[in-house]
């Protein structure tokens, strides 16, 4: 890849094909929100090509998945410890004394500066969006965003931004969160302006953004493909329930002492579905918690699979647990992706009652247990009526599975059609009546 500017890019009108690059400093497996929008964009006739990072090994791994399914282009930022050591060695460097640099006079950052403490491959997510021709870069996670705008820059074209979270509130109060929280925000108020479209990952995750910086994203939910395999609406047999959680990482934080407070609490037998990858000693610590609760509880581990499987793997339990405590800014608006996953799956949900997540909240009814974030109380009263009754529990059940056919669906012109409305705007083109929309 060439470190020289770019020359200006094609504009999209001598173009056959419009040319969007679709950026993230994460995984493919990891950031399945940035793969649907490259995939509907490819679908719609766009030539689309990915930009993606490669450090972990579970999730390289997963990647492969992904890209076995897909047609658009890939490029790949590699800077794993045991395949990539150079880059790793290089960018790690970078990154400290980056780091170093703005900790020692934040008053005097550099925007340039600001971005590589921020983000490890900047310069290499830079040099990878200028190595090809592109009429509008559409970038998503937060250490992303400032690679898109500079090549954007470069290149003399628009570029979009996609907020998954708030970004400067992720973390909790420490002055290693508060430092990069102070980042991104130099970040997003020089990057955020002059971005063609901004979306955003829920309602709360908008207003909040459009609080602080005067902005208008627009609501793109975290939201999946409706199934085509048929969905197994009915509940467990016996008094019993099958709860169902997944993530990236299985820890604290994530409510699941609260899901193991609320079934010693409701006395009720229940099996705790757990898939991503434990913190050492998680596990056992949720078991000897159960243990000392006296709670008829089973704890089951699965390893992260691929996203293409999610929603499959997701069928046929009983309930999906959604229960964010409200540890952040961020946590509290955020509208969680694995409850849009579970309702497109078929399970009820036990969720808490966070202004994130409020807007589906309205719309599931009785297809959800809601409480407030801690109260094993309420929710142990809400898993005991559906343990004790599978007749309410196949009805949530089948409501839940309603309201993603509804409306909580990739598939919805609110959601994948407002990301192709927005980029067909970006560049000019007559969404409506265009042959690649």
């Amino acid at each position: 890849m060439t470190t020289r500017p770019h020359p200006r890019a094609l504009a999209h009108h001598t173009l056959r094909t419009p040319h969007v690059c679709v950026v993230t400093a994460g995984h493919l497996s990891t950031c399945p929100r940035m793969v649907k929008v490259a995939d509907a964009l490819f679908e719609a006739g766009y030539a689309v090509r990915v930009i993606s990072a490669s450090f972990v090994s579970w999730a390289t791994e997963l990647d492969a998945d992904v890209r076995r399914t897909r047609n658009w282009s890939w490029t790949g930022i590699h800077y794993e410890r045991e395949s990539a050591l150079m880059n790793y060695l290089v960018t790690g460097a970078r990154y400290r004394v980056s780091n170093l640099a703005t900790r020692l006079a934040p008053a005097t950052c550099s925007l340039s500066l600001a971005n590589c403490a921020y983000s490890r491959i900047h310069t290499e997510l830079v040099r990878a969006i200028l190595a090809e021709p592109a009429d509008l870069i559409y970038a998503g996670t937060g250490t992303a965003l400032g690679a898109a705008a500079e090549a954007a820059v470069r290149m003399g074209i628009p570029y979009a931004l996609d907020l998954e979270d708030f970004h400067s509130a992720e973390q909790n109060g420490s002055p290693k969160a508060n430092h990069r929280h102070e980042l991104v925000e130099q970040i997003e108020r020089n990057v955020l302006p002059g971005a063609v479209f901004v979306s955003a990952a829920s309602d709360a995750i908008s207003s909040a953004y459009a609080r602080k910086y005067g902005i208008k994203p627009i609501t793109v939910n975290n939201t999946f493909a409706l199934r085509s395999a048929p969905v197994n609406l009915g509940p467990s047999a016996g008094d019993g329930l099958r709860l169902y959680w997944f993530s990236q990482t299985i820890g604290p934080r994530r409510g699941l002492e609260h899901a193991v407070e609320a079934i010693a609490i409701a006395d009720i037998p229940a099996e705790l579905h757990l898939r991503g990858n434990p913190l050492p000693g998680y596990i056992p610590s949720l078991e000897k918690l159960a243990s000392s609760r006296k709670a008829n509880l089973q704890v089951i581990h699965y390893p992260v699979t691929s996203p293409n499987l999610m929603t499959d793997v997701c069928n046929g339990y009983d309930v999906g647990l959604a229960l964010e405590p409200g540890f952040s800014q961020n946590n509290l608006l955020a509208l969680s992706n694995k409850l849009l996953t579970y309702i497109v799956g078929g399970l009820a949900v036990a969720l808490t009652d966070t202004p994130g997540q409020r807007a589906l909240i309205r719309d599931l009814g009785e297809a959800a247990i809601v409480c407030e974030p801690g109260d094993a109380q309420a929710l142990a009263t809400g898993l005991k009526r559906w343990a004790q009754d599978k007749k309410e529990l196949a009805k949530a059940k089948l409501l839940a599975w309603q309201a993603a056919r509804r409306r909580w669906h990739w598939e919805h012109p609110l959601e994948k059609g407002a990301v192709l409305g927005a980029v067909a705007q970006a560049l000019n083109l007559k969404y409506a009546n265009c042959n690649h929309c």
